[in-house]
């Protein structure tokens, strides 16, 4: 946000981005949501009114108050994907790994993004996570669930429901199933 500008607009936009920023990171309070879009600033008051209550409290931008985001050091985004936490019923578990996202992704209800499980001889404890690594312009659909270690490439698109417990690094496909399996390329277009 800058704040140099002279008017009303830029002055009230000012006054309300240092609100926030008592909140929130404020590397997390600009970009396409923030700066053109006034979403950004709706998305941060609905975050705000169920921060204290949630499991979300200490993540420094804005979450859906109906998403759960754990581990929230370990995830990188770019700044104009910030709307991929903005969907409900989402859990974004980075405890023990590194979730990356890229540029221009989507992220539908209910999807789960898991760096780490339990221990199959011991639930109570879990196993040594591992990075998921989600490149620019995928979709992930509905209910599906991204495991440990798995690589998305551009242009990946995970079905509905789908269970992604291995990597597609080549991109530019969909994938769908439980395991999820890659049913159709997706062509590639030159610009």
């Amino acid at each position: 946000m800058n704040c140099e500008k002279v008017g009303v607009f830029t002055l009230s936009s000012c006054i309300i981005a240092l609100f926030f920023s008592f909140f929130y990171d404020k590397k997390y309070l600009h970009g396409k949501y923030f700066d053109y879009k006034a979403m950004g600033w709706v998305w941060a008051w609905k975050s705000l009114s169920a921060r204290s209550i949630v499991e979300n409290y200490k993540v420094p931008w804005p979450v859906n108050p109906k998403s759960i985001v754990t581990g929230y050091q370990n995830i990188t985004f770019d700044i104009d994907s910030i709307h991929i936490f903005q969907t409900p019923g989402c859990y974004w578990q980075a405890r023990d790994g590194k979730i990356t996202i890229g540029k221009n992704c989507f992220v539908a209800p209910n999807v789960g993004i898991i760096t780490t499980n339990h221990d199959i001889n011991d639930p109570s404890k879990h196993i040594t996570g591992k990075d998921i690594i989600i490149l620019d312009n995928c979709w992930i659909g509905m209910n599906a669930v991204v495991l440990p270690g798995v690589v998305l490439g551009e242009h990946t698109v995970v079905a509905a429901g789908a269970i992604v417990t291995k990597s597609f690094p080549e991109g530019h496909c969909v994938v769908a199933g439980v395991p999820a399996v890659k049913i159709k390329d997706i062509p590639k277009v030159l610009s």
